[in-house]
């Protein structure tokens, strides 16, 4: 797919990325300050940090600090019981973390299909999944809009299941003015440098009990919440007080990267054409970790012109889904998920990050709208 720009073999501009992790003099700071009081492992700024974050983003649930979203996506699903034997209900579309942490467990992931308008959950098709063996549904809010938890719900109290959140690209993201990981018994946030928010590296486990909270303590912190009283077998998944001081800090700016966030996405909403453009369920706030369109003839292509001709990045994410992985296929043989398979094969996601000025959004527009139209 060309353009009119490499007919004209003009030059092409510098590269607008698809991210940006933003760290300023103020989660430097925040970092020099715990260097300087040489408490520099799990303390005071994690302790901290976990009290701010679950009052600001999960109405006052405990929230527990781990090293990794992941980390936390493990801890919460053996703290919850989940083990050899079980089954947890989990979409494919999605990063491979999500069904990776139900197989650490010893239990097997179960596959179901999304949605193809918000990429989340298909409630009809998670119940079509239920067997004997499942013990927990795990929708992912992908992209930072929610799943459908409210019908999620329903079909977990109707068989008697657990359900969970992976959390991990929707911080602030609410349903029903709800928020997000306040849905089920636990959920992860990621801290990822290129989420909404960062720590530089970690993840956030959002519990609705304390005997829950604790069981993910012990497990964090080798199975020990007083120093060599170990009473379970655990893992070394804390997180450092330098990570937690960047978290505390990125932490008062996320309401007002998440409205430019929102601002740019409307602003792309209103003036790009020729591809499928995000879809918002009603009652449900988008954060946009990611603003991914859908283009439905040679993305590939559409995706190497934005880049090459026009210094648009961008990314697929994701274009293999899980049940098709090497690594997770065994668990879903002769598996059909067509909804899936279309999205893994249409998406493309576009800068949306709060650091884009005016210029940029222009350029994104017209780069779009430019590549779609040669592309018609």
């Amino acid at each position: 797919m060309n353009s009119s720009r490499t007919k004209e073999h003009s030059p092409v501009p510098e590269l607008i990325p698809a991210a940006k992790p933003i760290i300023g003099d103020e989660e430097r700071e925040a970092v020099d300050r715990v260097m300087r009081s040489g408490m520099i492992a799990q303390g005071p700024e994690v302790a901290a940090f976990e009290l701010e974050f679950g009052a600001q983003l999960a109405d006052g649930r405990v929230a527990i600090a781990v090293n990794s979203g992941t980390a936390g996506l493990h801890l919460g699903l053996l703290a919850a019981g989940i083990g050899p034997g079980d089954e947890v209900i989990v979409p494919s579309f999605t990063f491979a973390a999500t069904g990776n942490s139900v197989a650490l467990t010893g239990a097997a992931p179960v596959f179901a299909d999304i949605e193809l308008e918000t990429y989340t959950l298909d409630p009809s098709s998670v119940e079509a999944a239920i067997t004997p063996r499942t013990k927990a549904i795990m929708p992912v809010h992908l992209y930072g809009h929610p799943a459908r938890m409210r019908e999620l719900r329903a079909v977990a109290d109707r068989h008697g299941l657990l359900l969970f959140e992976d959390a991990a690209q929707a911080h602030a993201a609410t349903l029903g003015g709800t928020p997000v990981g306040t849905f089920g018994t636990f959920a992860m946030f990621s801290l990822y440098p290129t989420k909404n928010m960062t720590s530089g590296e970690g993840g956030m486990v959002v519990v609705d009990s304390e005997e829950l909270a604790r069981r993910v303590r012990l497990l964090r912190n080798q199975g020990m919440e007083r120093q060599y009283a170990n009473e379970v077998i655990g893992f070394n998944a804390r997180m450092t007080d330098i990570h937690a001081a960047i978290g505390r800090v990125q932490l008062t700016k996320l309401a007002g990267w998440t409205a430019q966030r929102q601002a740019n996405a409307a602003r792309l909403d209103r003036e790009i054409s020729g591809v499928v453009t995000p879809v918002v369920a009603p009652r449900a706030t988008h954060v946009y970790h990611q603003y991914t369109i859908r283009v439905e003839n040679d993305r590939d292509g559409f995706s190497r012109a934005l880049r090459d001709e026009h210094g648009i990045g961008n990314g697929v994410y994701y274009p293999i889904p899980n049940h098709r992985l090497e690594s997770l296929a065994s668990f879903a043989p002769d598996l059909d998920l067509p909804n899936t398979e279309t999205a893994a094969a249409t998406v493309l996601s576009l800068p949306v990050h709060p650091s884009l000025t005016e210029s940029d959004l222009d350029r994104i527009v017209d780069a779009v709208n430019t590549v779609a139209t040669a592309g018609a």
